[in-house]
């Protein structure tokens, strides 16, 4: 008789959310570690416009997976899988429960179901697809995507320069879409997942709180961030660091190429279109309970989907 999964928890949602605060009061009623699930999170020194946990939070809630990399690094999917596997693993040994907290829904579904499939980057085609780029743009090049791979497309930003060559590079590869390749894996994750999805019933009040939540990354000094992170490491707005939302604004605004109104503005937007493919995965992802995040009664009502699923109580504050 084979042995019962281990249990690990997804808790996922848009930006501005409220992910991590929520987290927090789960860790301090159940046996849970935090792991992220967020490609900017994982750079140092990009702190004020990733909205990364304060070093309060931080000892309320360790998590896992912050703070891994410079920003002139790179970050791919498979490393984070390989990374967070390793994380639950030692999570699960000693005996406590993995909760994974983020809004990049192609690691969440990495890990799931793994990315064995994909072939590796091919530094050659890479540089024809950005030459192309330069000479076509970005949204030329996601036009042609959406030719061959439209569901990769539609999840996907028109100048989203890091996802669209990739996904163009497997399809030139492997003359197979890359939707079609993560479909057919088959390498899935060794748990037992309750998957969580906050869905905000008001789309205009997650805006709001979107716009509330840049004004305050501008007003804590974003772009003197950016600013430092330049002089300290040799970047180019090309490395999927600077690609973030927020920093590809303020670099565009350190460059002269862009005013103080259209930092705000184009930030506001570029997150707002974050949010909008976030919850597009999110409200067509299997096994997923959804639940509203603008609910005042969000946390009792996790808490008790959590505790049907552990089998425990939460503990009492």
């Amino acid at each position: 008789m084979s042995q019962p999964l281990p249990p690990a928890v997804f808790l996922m949602g848009p930006t501005a959310s409220g992910k991590t605060a929520l987290a927090v009061h789960l860790v301090e009623r159940f046996p849970f570690e935090i792991v992220s699930v967020d490609s900017a999170l994982v750079y140092r020194g990009m702190d004020i416009g990733t909205a990364k946990p304060d070093a309060v939070t931080l000892a309320r809630a360790p998590h896992r997976l912050i703070d891994i990399r410079e920003p002139g690094e790179t970050y791919s999917a498979a490393a984070f899988r390989d990374d967070a596997l390793a994380a639950m693993a030692d999570i699960t040994a000693r005996g406590r429960v993995p909760l994974l907290v983020g809004g990049t829904m192609l690691y969440f579904r990495a890990l799931l179901q793994g990315l064995d499939d994909l072939p590796r980057a091919d530094t050659t085609l890479r540089a024809e697809i950005d030459a192309a780029a330069r000479a076509q743009g970005w949204p030329a090049l996601h036009a042609e995507l959406a030719r061959h791979d439209p569901a990769t497309a539609a999840r996907l930003a028109p100048n989203d320069a890091q996802r669209i060559g990739r996904a163009l590079e497997i399809v030139r590869l492997t003359g197979t879409p890359m939707s079609a390749l993560l479909a057919r894996n088959t390498t899935r994750l060794p748990y037992e997942v309750l998957q969580l999805a906050l869905i905000p019933s008001d789309r205009a009040v997650l805006h709001r709180r979107i716009a509330e939540r840049f004004d305050a990354m501008l007003a804590a000094g974003l772009v003197d961030e950016v600013r430092a992170l330049r002089a300290r490491h040799a970047l180019t707005p090309e490395l999927p660091s600077m690609r973030a939302v927020g920093y590809r604004q303020a670099w565009a605004y350190l460059e002269g190429a862009i005013d103080a109104a259209a930092l705000r503005e184009q930030g506001i937007a570029a997150t707002r279109q974050l949010a909008k493919r976030q919850l597009t995965w999110l409200r067509s992802w299997p096994d997923a309970l959804r639940l509203d995040c603008l609910d005042e009664g969000l946390p009792s009502r996790v808490e008790a989907a959590v505790s049907a699923f552990l089998g425990i109580n939460p503990l009492s504050r």
